[in-house]
């Protein structure tokens, strides 16, 4: 929407042809794409249902007295959701009306390299021509391909409109979108057990996505591991039904079965690229994940045609990197710019119950570029002073700065475990952009008592082998 709105505010004349094919299960959602419908939003909103239990919890050893047995509604809580999703996307429709673009609820694909065919839900198809072409269609979750997956699964673009509670839950995938989905529902007090096949978080520093795993696993969700499932079968129908799930060991010759009332899948996620026409239009595409190569301007082999957000190859599948590469090409085609998208030190953040925020490289990665020898990493174990009184997760906070000590020991990988993590990691963003080394850091004052102080009094490096537990403040 943000390329579309900037390209008509610049004088353009703009259509954005939005289509959701519906999930297997039969969901659908209107306009804002995945982060707004059955992504970011939603997620966040349900991390943040679980984080309130959690707090209900403390509040007792703070004081707070109450009897009543505390319960969730898993209802109220969608409906809730749905509602403030429904104004964002109403929200959305204004937007661009006001700035007079074409609003068309219709699937598009080429038919040549100007043409477009759109489709709508009646299967009405009309045509339409333009100069130049956004392509940014996005993912959608990846299925298993076994016996009962599509039939009885369901994906995280049908849990957060799920009518119903899901119940006891198996979550197949060790993604950040199976880790945070699998972490909210456990905080919601659903028994829960995740199924991974080799790691948790790939791509991610490897020592901190094990600490999330850990965490999680201390506090109440099962991790079975090694396991990849061979079919999904329906013991009985209901709201929720009950499933059977057969897995088989990646090692051994070991299968196990459980039962369990929702199945959900989230084993990664696929790029929609394959139905669009893009060979009728000549688009170069990566044929092993569906990823379309572009240059530095998001243009693809095909001069008029751009490509942006989670289907570009080799780039970050993070909405705010999707709008400021849309911003920018708009601005670039229209508004006489020439400044690019930076795909450098962005950051992010996986709101598992213990959240984890990073900006920069992972351990494994930094060594594998500067080598052992020229990366120094600092760290300290933390408690933050809200998790004392509870008497809650003593020491299992954790923080490290990976250096380059060839340049002045600049920070090359911020890693935060702990509270708000996003609140942090998007500061420390904004200086890792200006360049910030470790002496900046020490020399910088914290703000006490808060868990972001951390990083400016970091002394022990991971080489000395030195004990990072802190006691006290």
């Amino acid at each position: 929407g943000t390329l579309q709105k900037y390209s008509a505010l610049l004088g353009k004349k703009v259509m954005v042809l939005d289509y959701v094919v519906p999930t297997p299960i039969g969901t659908t959602w209107g306009l804002g794409g995945t982060c707004v419908n059955v992504g970011c939003i939603p997620k966040k909103l349900m991390h943040q249902t679980a984080l309130l239990g959690t707090a209900l919890q403390d509040s007792r050893n703070f004081g707070w007295e109450f009897d009543k047995k505390v319960e969730h509604n898993w209802e109220t809580m969608k409906t809730a959701v749905n509602n403030y999703i429904s104004s964002l996307n109403w929200g959305y429709r204004v937007q661009l009306r006001d700035k007079n673009v074409s609003y068309v609820n219709s699937y598009a694909e080429f038919m040549e390299p100007h043409k477009i065919k759109a489709i709508n839900k009646r299967g009405k198809e009309t045509f339409h021509t333009a100069a130049k072409y956004v392509l940014a269609t996005g993912e959608r979750p990846r299925y298993l391909g076994i016996p009962g997956d599509k039939e009885f699964c369901i994906t995280s673009d049908d849990l957060f409109s799920l009518p119903y509670c899901p119940g006891k839950t198996l979550v197949v995938g060790a993604s950040y979108v199976a880790l945070e989905c699998a972490g909210f529902l456990a905080g919601l007090g659903l028994d829960v057990t995740v199924m991974v096949r080799s790691i948790l978080l790939r791509g991610f520093d490897q020592d901190m996505a094990n600490r999330v795993g850990e965490h999680m696993e201390e506090h109440g969700v099962r991790f079975l591991r090694k396991f990849v499932p061979t079919k999904v079968e329906q013991l009985e129908t209901g709201s929720p039904g009950r499933l059977k799930v057969t897995a088989k060991s990646t090692e051994t010759d070991e299968a196990i079965e459980g039962e369990y009332n929702t199945v959900l899948i989230a084993v990664g996620r696929d790029a929609c690229t394959g139905n669009i026409g893009l060979d009728k239009a000549g688009v170069k595409v990566n044929e092993k994940n569906g990823k379309i190569p572009a240059n530095d301007e998001e243009q693809t082999n095909v001069p008029h045609i751009y490509a942006i957000g989670d289907i570009l190859e080799g780039k970050w599948e993070l909405t705010p990197v999707a709008i400021q590469a849309g911003k920018l090409l708009a601005r670039r085609l229209f508004g006489g710019s020439t400044v690019k998208c930076d795909y450098i030190n962005v950051p992010t953040t996986v709101f598992t119950p213990l959240e984890y925020g990073c900006c920069g490289l992972s351990e494994e990665k930094a060594v594998e570029m500067y080598g052992e020898e020229n990366i120094e990493v600092y760290h300290s174990l933390f408690w933050p002073l809200e998790f004392t009184v509870p008497g809650r997760d003593n020491n299992k906070c954790y923080a490290k700065v990976v250096c380059n000590k060839l340049d002045s020991e600049r920070v090359v990988g911020f890693h935060y475990l702990g509270p708000s993590a996003g609140e942090v990691t998007q500061g420390y963003a904004a200086a890792m952009k200006c360049g910030m080394t470790k002496e900046q850091l020490d020399i910088t004052i914290g703000i006490h008592p808060t868990c972001a102080e951390i990083f400016t009094t970091m002394e022990i490096t991971k080489r000395s082998g030195a004990d990072i537990t802190q006691a006290g403040c």
